[in-house]
């Protein structure tokens, strides 16, 4: 066992003996800067900063050998003001990184120096036109979740947050339905250039109508067996703009989802199927001209149950298929795509580790939860990965073979996650560690690390919330 990982254990037995030895000297009310500085009512402010050390043995990317490490600070500023029904509000965000060096894949998903994140109006009714039913309207800049967060997200464990600027409106019976539509630009985050990155260049992020995002989404909330559902469709339109290279995608995705949320002494589970039907590119080069049918899929099943027990125990087993491009020559791309969704949740820590994505990948699992004590929880993670189409590309280290011969077994990942709440809405520390087993194809693929041993991650983080 490395150094690295010994540490981990530690760490992850120390906060263990914090949380309960210190558990009843949580403050009961949360401490805020709003009430601090006495604030008026009609008016939110609050702070977040969060400080994460990542450290990475072993590569598994194309071209990519050794270690790496990175110290990734995160801050956000918010403040809404509220008049009747109306509400205004911003976000500024600060992401920047440290202890980054040439190996390090720095991009705009780690780096958005001082930014604005949201700027919007909004207005809400709980009696719509006199229906009765509650309705909510914004405009302006935004960040967006939707649904199970799989294509539409507000980034959590990332560095940095995707942002829209248009509309969006909301319609619901609460306990029975809800309905959202939405059309936005997709923000660029700039400077998005390595070089201007690193050293450090402001830029503004920016959105164009060459790039257009829209979609209509119904959540029924009342369904047999007290189970909950969601059918949407997405449409993303996608040109190059003089901010940044796409794949031209010109996509419809429709999608279904069925769940029944957990509860003690009780079967849960979750289904979601998603198509994509349209166009797109194989690359984002200029070079690249060639649009090509675009038909993918992706599907979702998992099965729970939380036992009746101290340290509320929950198992859950999981599967995720997402297509891959069968044939690189047929002129298909069967490759699904996420569009702006989150990946952490399911697939482990993204950032400088990132290795799964919801592409190209046939991928069964299991978690096990618990919660030793009031603010504590744990988790284990187990999944094995295989390619869906071996000739199709591993995403998550931009690993290849168009022959298929390197097999199409990627490896298993094993994942431990603990999270303590030190002050209720206040503190919270995290650490985690991620051991990738390489398969045939993480070992074989051209272009794949000489060192063939196995990969580690590990991060340790503080999260505030003034």
């Amino acid at each position: 066992m490395s150094f690295k990982i010994q540490a981990a254990a530690l760490i992850v037995a120390f906060l263990a003996f914090c949380s309960i030895s210190q558990a009843e000297e949580k403050p009961s009310v949360p401490w805020n800067i709003h009430d601090t500085i006495g604030l008026p009512y009609w008016l939110q402010f609050s702070i977040k900063h969060r400080s994460r050390y990542e450290t990475l043995d072993n590569a598994f990317r194309r071209g990519a050998n050794g270690s790496d490490q990175v110290l990734a600070f995160r801050t956000t500023v918010f403040a809404q003001a509220a008049y009747e029904n109306f509400r205004i509000g911003g976000e500024f965000i600060d992401s920047r990184i440290a202890l980054d060096d040439t190996g390090t894949p720095v991009s705009t998903t780690l780096v958005n120096e001082v930014e604005l994140l949201q700027a919007y109006l909004a207005w809400d009714s709980q009696d719509f036109l006199g229906t009765g039913l509650e309705a909510y309207a914004k405009g302006g800049r935004q960040t967006l979740d939707f649904g199970s967060r799989r294509l539409i997200a507000r980034n959590r464990y990332r560095n940095t947050i995707n942002a829209f600027t248009g509309i969006d409106f909301n319609l619901q019976e609460t306990g029975n339905w809800q309905w959202r539509s939405f059309f936005v630009l997709p923000v660029t985050r700039l400077p998005n250039g390595r070089a201007s990155i690193n050293r450090g260049a402001i830029e503004f992020d920016a959105e164009a109508f060459d790039i257009y995002f829209t979609g209509t989404f119904l959540g029924l909330d009342n369904l047999p067996i007290q189970t909950q559902g969601e059918v949407y469709l997405y449409y993303l339109n996608e040109r190059d703009t003089q901010h940044a290279l796409t794949k031209n995608r010109d996509i419809f995705t429709p999608g279904i989802r069925w769940y029944r949320e957990p509860v003690t002494g009780q079967f849960d589970f979750e289904l979601e199927t998603v198509l994509q039907v349209g166009t797109s590119r194989a690359t984002r080069s200029t070079m690249d001209t060639t649009d090509l049918n675009h038909f993918a899929y992706f599907g979702h099943a998992a099965l729970g149950y939380t036992f009746n027990y101290p340290w509320k125990p929950r198992f859950i087993l999981q599967y995720d298929y997402a297509s891959g491009d069968k044939d690189p020559n047929d002129g298909k791309n069967g490759r699904f795509e996420t569009l702006y969704g989150a990946r952490r949740f399911e697939f482990g820590p993204t950032s400088i580790w990132g290795a799964f994505a919801r592409a190209n990948i046939s991928s069964p699992g299991y978690r096990i939860k618990i919660k030793p004590h009031q603010g504590l929880s744990v988790f284990l993670a187990h999944r094995a990965f295989w390619l869906a189409e071996k000739r199709d590309t591993w995403t998550g280290a931009r690993l290849h073979d168009s022959t298929g011969q390197s097999g199409d077994f990627i490896g298993h990942q094993l994942e431990i996650r603990m999270r303590w709440e030190v002050a209720p809405k206040l503190a919270t520390l995290e650490t985690g560690w991620a051991h990738l087993f390489k398969g045939e194809f993480a070992k074989n693929a051209p272009g794949s690390p000489a060192d063939k041993d196995d990969s580690d991650y590990f991060y340790v983080q503080t999260s505030l919330h003034f």
